[in-house]
């Protein structure tokens, strides 16, 4: 993977926006409810160069890898979780993943997405139209992949996940997911908030957590702000006893290279690698769909492939 823009214009800037770029984890009400919040300005900065995204792509997709970002939260070892979203809407869709080591990567499936007039509000639903969410767990010691579906209720990434859980998973739960643009459309600051109920959690103590969450101010904002995320938990619930486990980083990252890209190109059928081969053009190009990250192949690289898969030609 090739980052196009790393976030930040020195070396020390960029080291200093990675390190901000985090996941926190906490208990609330003695452990019956657990929080993820997270900063992940760099993250989406560094999405938004690599696919080239414009506001409204940027917020369609920011707001699906804060989702992903925090539902990996309690992820182990290899485990990974996706989101994937069919819809009839001018976005078409989409694909996130996250893994347990913070690391996130995704797509959309339209870009740019289609307008017929300027955006004017954050209201994405008429863009999603009607249309699936699929959660899909991969579980390393799992003999397969667990994947819940709902429909799209509300065109809200936010709502729509908190519907998956509450559908899905019978568990209630609450995301509030913030991005935030400067007046020359720059992304600025990037969070996202996560509360889901523990078994013992009485449905007065998550009606009132639901209600605190949509009181928060704007996590793109404070984190605009550099305030610390710890602070603003221990802050806006310090009445709900909030208790840190554990933070880690988050980092936009995709593990393709040159080499795999290569391994697909050799599992082409035999007409099309000849059909590359004799007519081109040249270099290749081949872009990883997650990262868009673009892989050139000249003409000698195409023969040596195809003269290692069919020898005999």
């Amino acid at each position: 993977m090739q980052k196009k823009k790393p976030y930040g214009e020195t070396l020390k800037e960029q080291l200093l926006a990675g390190a901000r770029d985090r996941l926190y984890n906490f208990l609330l009400a003695d452990g019956a409810v657990r929080g993820v919040i997270l900063n992940a300005t760099r993250v989406v900065n560094e999405m938004r160069a690599n696919h080239e995204l414009g506001i409204l792509e940027t917020l369609v997709l920011g707001r699906a890898y804060l989702g992903a970002a925090l539902m990996s939260a309690d992820l182990k070892n290899n485990d990974r979780i996706s989101i994937k979203i069919d819809c009839s809407g001018p976005v078409k869709g989409l694909v996130v993943e996250a893994n347990a080591f913070g690391e996130v990567r995704g797509f959309l499936k339209r870009v740019p997405i289609p307008i017929d007039k300027p955006v004017e509000s954050f209201d994405l639903s008429p863009f999603f139209g009607a249309g699936f969410l699929l959660v899909t767990k991969y579980i390393e010691d799992a003999k397969q992949p667990f994947t819940g579906q709902v429909m799209l209720k509300y065109g809200n990434i936010a709502k729509d996940l908190a519907n998956y859980y509450l559908t899905s998973e019978q568990v209630p739960t609450a995301f509030n997911l913030s991005i935030k643009f400067d007046t020359e459309g720059r992304v600025t600051g990037a969070g996202g908030l996560f509360l889901q109920a523990m078994p013992r959690a009485d449905d007065e103590l998550a009606g009132s957590l639901e209600e605190r969450v949509t009181d928060l101010p704007s996590l793109g904002e404070v984190f605009t702000e550099d305030k610390d995320p710890e602070n603003l938990i221990a802050a806006a619930f310090k009445d709900y006893s909030p208790r840190f486990l554990a933070n880690h980083r988050i980092e936009f990252m995709c593990h393709c290279n040159q080499e795999r890209v290569r391994n697909l190109l050799t599992l082409l059928p035999i007409d099309e690698l000849e059909d590359i081969r004799d007519k081109g053009p040249f270099p290749v190009e081949i872009c990883c769909q997650s990262c868009n990250t673009p892989y050139r192949f000249t003409r000698e690289d195409i023969i040596e492939i195809y003269g290692k898969r069919y020898p005999h030609n």
